[in-house]
């Protein structure tokens, strides 16, 4: 029975693990596209070198710039042909294109709101020709990532109630098949916690096994799509795992001794006659 009830444990938490595996990389795939939303800030062809400098320094120190870089007049030619298979040059005789700096934002800043507070910092600087970013692009960009990962997050919830629901009616499957033996120990004279101290060491040992087992499967899952599938599923970052890791291991231990307390309790307050019913 204990076999069985690290199993199904072992399973629930494995399911709950890969929910919040694919949460983790919806979050962090949302803010790699948001970071990749940058913002154009456009330079006047008489601009200052020193003044280019400012603007850079500025925006380095600046807690919402992810990236910097500066974009010339020729780089930006050479850009256009490549992209566009044509040269302004030959048939206007000048090159039309204008001096520009590249910003990418931290993904906490990518959205309208803190979009015009940077252009209203920028505006100061006359050198600055124009701003061109993508308001509708980073609102709708915004507004589907927090979209997915609300569906998301309501999924887990409902993983994890029904995560509840199942390891404790294996607990209290398991709590019921002695339940006339915590009476023949409430008859002789034990006392609650003597009752409920081997249910929950026992419960305890099955929560850590299960824990174990589950992240074994999670790790043989995300082996087998990282080189068979080329999903990279779990984060390389060893905090991470280390906080994901702990984090199964005390759901499984909260559930797994939460439901063997309240089980036992249950029988060790109930009269013996009931216990046939």
């Amino acid at each position: 029975m204990y076999i069985t009830s690290t199993i199904s444990i072992s399973l629930v938490l494995y399911l709950l693990g890969l929910l919040f595996t694919v949460l983790f990389m919806t979050y962090k795939i949302g803010n790699d596209v948001k970071e990749n939303v940058g913002m154009s800030i456009v330079l006047n062809d008489s601009v200052d070198v020193n003044e280019v400098q400012r603007i850079q320094d500025m925006l380095r120190a600046a807690p919402f710039t992810k990236h910097v870089e500066m974009v010339s007049k020729e780089q930006a030619l050479n850009e256009h042909i490549e992209e566009l298979g044509e040269d302004p040059v030959a048939f206007l005789g000048y090159n039309p294109l204008s001096a520009s700096i590249e910003l990418k934002l931290n993904a906490q800043y990518a959205q309208n709101d803190s979009v015009k507070m940077i252009e209203t910092k920028l505006k100061p600087f006359q050198s600055i020709k124009r701003i061109v970013y993508h308001e509708d692009l980073i609102e709708l960009v915004d507004r589907n990532i927090q979209m997915i990962l609300g569906l998301l997050l309501l999924l887990a919830a409902l993983l994890l109630l029904i995560s509840i629901i199942l390891i404790n009616n294996t607990i209290q499957l398991m709590v019921y098949s002695k339940r006339f033996l915590i009476n023949t120990m409430k008859l002789v004279g034990a006392t609650a916690w003597v009752i409920k101290a081997p249910f929950l060491r026992k419960n305890t040992f099955v929560a850590v096994a299960a824990a174990l087992l589950a992240m074994a499967f999670l790790a043989a899952t995300a082996y087998y799509s990282q080189y068979s599938l080329g999903i990279v599923l779990l984060p390389k970052d060893p905090i991470t795992l280390s906080i994901g890791a702990v984090l199964i291991l005390l759901s499984g231990l909260l559930i797994s001794v939460g439901a063997s307390y309240i089980a036992v309790g249950r029988y060790v307050r109930m009269k013996t006659d009931d216990l046939y019913f």
